[in-house]
């Protein structure tokens, strides 16, 4: 009975796999460690020996080598901070007088999708440009309009972040020789309809287009939304400076006894 108790259970257990890499995500273990454990565990469990999951592993990595060039690229970025990156940005778009932070970010918008739509879609991203310098200028163009708390800096983070991601996923469906494009052929191709990459990839620009669009908006409409905290915020700070304005010097006299005040008072 347990033996096929077991036997039935037996292939659901590489399953197990995915509650290490659930677990370990929910206690904020290292996520490195979490994957490589998950992976040891779910090869065990499938019946592989130790050798064959660490040469599984192993081959993965060399076939998706790609994958180290950020080990290159982050410290880049580090030493370029170190040397004053985000300070040379701020003081860049300080110096652009109509510079707000809608019109840096449509401008990045533009070039996100353009670039991601001929197939460079590595030449920008978040390591790369957001941190280092889209969201940088970005909050110097804030600055610009206004006092910047921390819930209006953290939103036009949030916004540069924004915006190299729409660039990115509906430009890059432009450039017919990527992943995507060949999924969805495959997918297609299951149901009968059989659609070249290229005609996949002229569908793919309206839709490019209408997110173009539709985030522009939002940038413009941030544009406003600043603006407008700036004029509350000075409006605020007018009234307050009026409410302590000095009073009357009529008012402002001591009221001194005859004979104790200072001696331009004395009879």
């Amino acid at each position: 009975m347990a033996t096929e108790w077991f036997g039935a259970v037996a292939p659901y257990l590489p399953l197990l796999g995915i509650l290490i890499v659930v677990a370990g995500f929910a206690l904020r273990l290292n996520p490195m460690i979490v994957v490589t454990v998950a992976a040891v565990a779910t090869g065990l469990l499938a019946g592989m020996d130790i050798v064959a999951v660490i040469s599984t592993l192993g081959k993965a990595f060399n076939d998706n080598r790609i994958i180290a060039i950020v080990w290159i690229v982050l410290p880049v970025i580090g030493l370029l901070e170190r040397f004053g990156l985000q300070q040379r940005a701020r003081a860049l778009i300080s110096g652009f007088r109509n510079a707000t932070v809608g019109r840096l970010l449509l401008l990045y918008l533009i070039y996100r999708q353009i670039t991601a739509a001929i197939g460079l879609h590595s030449t920008a991203g978040h390591p790369q440009t957001v941190r280092p310098l889209v969201a940088p200028m970005a909050l110097a163009a804030a600055e610009k309009q206004g006092p910047v708390d921390e819930a209006t800096a953290e939103k036009v983070k949030a916004f540069s972040a924004a915006t190299d991601n729409v660039g990115l996923f509906f430009g890059e469906d432009i450039f017919f020789a990527i992943g995507s494009i060949v999924l969805i052929q495959a997918t297609l191709a299951t149901y009968g309809i059989e659609l070249t990459p290229l005609q996949l990839a002229l569908w793919a620009i309206p839709t490019a287009a209408a997110a173009f669009l539709i985030h522009g908006t939002r940038l413009l409409l941030l544009d406003r939304t600043l603006a407008r905290t700036t004029r509350s915020s000075r409006a605020k700070s007018r009234g307050a400076q009026e409410s302590v304005a000095p009073m009357p010097l009529d008012y402002a006299r001591d009221e001194r006894e005859p004979g104790t005040g200072a001696k331009g008072d004395q009879p």
